[in-house]
C-alpha cells in the first residue's frame, strides 16, 4: 500500500478548491465555470465532509460568516440570481445541504434516484411502497396540480401550514429535493422575512433530464460521481465518501473495486493519519 503526506493532499486541494492566489471565485461567471469543472460542488461547506464549496472558492478557507454584509456573501446573490435559469442545478440534495450540480452532470445523480419518466406517477407509487411520507405526497401533488408555488402557498396548498406541522413540511421539502422530485426556482417576496423559495417539479423545469438519465447505467452513474469527488479532494477517508453518498454497501464497495480496477483510483495510507483512505491513483 503506497502512502500519502497530508501536506501532498492538502496542495492538491488548494487548486481544486479555488485557494491558490489568482483562482479564487470573483464573479458569476467564474460561479458557473467552477461547478463545471468540479461537476458537483457544495453552496457552502459542512463539517462532515470535506469537499469544494462555493463559499470558499470565493471567501477563502473561513468559516461562513454571521454578518450580512459579509463580501463572502455575495454567493448567495449569484445563487438567486441563476434560480429557474437552467444554468446549473441547485437543491438540497448531497447531505441534504444545498449543493450545486453542473447541468452535465445532474444525469447521473437523476439516474440513481426514485424517478423512472412519469412526474404523474412515480410518486404514487412510491408512496404505496411506503418510501413516499404523506407530507411529501401532499407536497408534491400540490406543485403537480397547480404548478411553481412559493413555500407560503405551499403549505396552504398542501394543508401543512399550522406550526405544528413545521418540522414535517420541512422535512418532506428536503426529502423531495433529495430524490430530485422538486428543486427551487425562483424567489418570491412572500412571508414574514419577505424572501421565500419557489418550487417546481424538476422534471418539469429540466424536461430533458429523464431521457438524458435514462441513457445512464446505475453502476456508470456511480462511479462517475465517486471519480469526480477523488478527482475534487484528490484523497479522502474511505468514511468520508460513504457518508456523502448513503448508497448500500455492497453498491459503494463494487463502486469502488471498479475503479481501482481501472486504474483510477486505489487505497493508500496518509502519514500520520489513521483510517482507511482512498485516492486518486495519479497523486499517490
Amino acid at each position: 500500500m503506497k502512502s500519502l503526506t497530508i501536506e501532498k493532499i492538502q496542495a492538491y486541494r488548494e487548486d481544486t478548491f479555488r485557494l491558490r492566489t489568482g483562482r479564487k471565485v470573483t464573479s458569476l461567471e467564474q460561479a458557473i465555470e467552477f461547478v463545471n469543472e468540479r461537476g458537483y460542488i457544495f453552496f457552502w461547506p459542512i463539517r462532515e465532509v470535506t469537499f469544494p464549496s462555493l463559499w470558499v472558492a470565493t471567501a477563502g478557507d473561513r468559516p461562513v460568516a454571521d454578518a450580512h454584509d459579509d463580501p463572502g456573501h455575495v454567493t448567495w446573490g449569484w445563487k438567486d440570481e441563476l434560480l429557474g435559469k437552467r444554468r446549473w442545478y441547485y437543491a438540497k440534495v448531497l447531505r441534504k445541504r444545498a449543493t450545486i450540480i453542473s447541468l452535465e452532470i445532474a444525469p447521473y445523480f437523476y439516474a440513481l434516484s426514485e424517478n423512472y419518466g412519469s412526474i404523474e406517477d412515480d410518486y404514487l407509487t412510491l408512496y404505496e411502497q411506503g418510501l413516499l411520507s404523506l407530507e411529501a405526497r401532499a407536497i408534491y401533488e400540490a406543485i403537480l396540480k397547480e404548478g411553481p408555488l412559493h413555500t407560503i402557498d405551499l403549505r396552504k396548498a398542501a394543508r401543512l401550514s399550522s406550526r405544528e406541522s413545521d418540522y414535517r413540511f420541512n422535512r418532506a421539502l428536503v426529502d423531495l429535493q433529495v430524490d430530485f422530485k422538486l428543486l427551487p426556482t425562483g424567489v418570491a417576496k412572500a412571508g414574514a422575512w419577505n424572501y421565500a423559495f419557489i418550487y417546481d417539479i424538476a422534471a418539469r423545469h429540466f424536461p430533458d433530464l429523464p431521457d438524458q438519465a435514462q441513457k445512464i447505467g446505475e453502476r456508470a452513474a456511480r462511479k462517475k460521481l465517486v471519480e469526480l469527488f477523488l478527482r475534487s479532494t484528490g484523497a479522502a477517508l474511505e468514511g468520508e465518501l460513504r457518508k456523502m453518498f448513503p448508497w448500500r454497501p455492497r453498491q459503494m464497495d463494487k463502486t469502488i473495486a471498479a475503479l481501482e480496477e481501472e486504474g483510477v483510483i486505489c487505497r493508500t495510507a496518509v502519514e500520520n493519519q489513521p483510517g482507511a483512505w482512498l485516492a486518486l491513483r495519479e497523486l499517490s
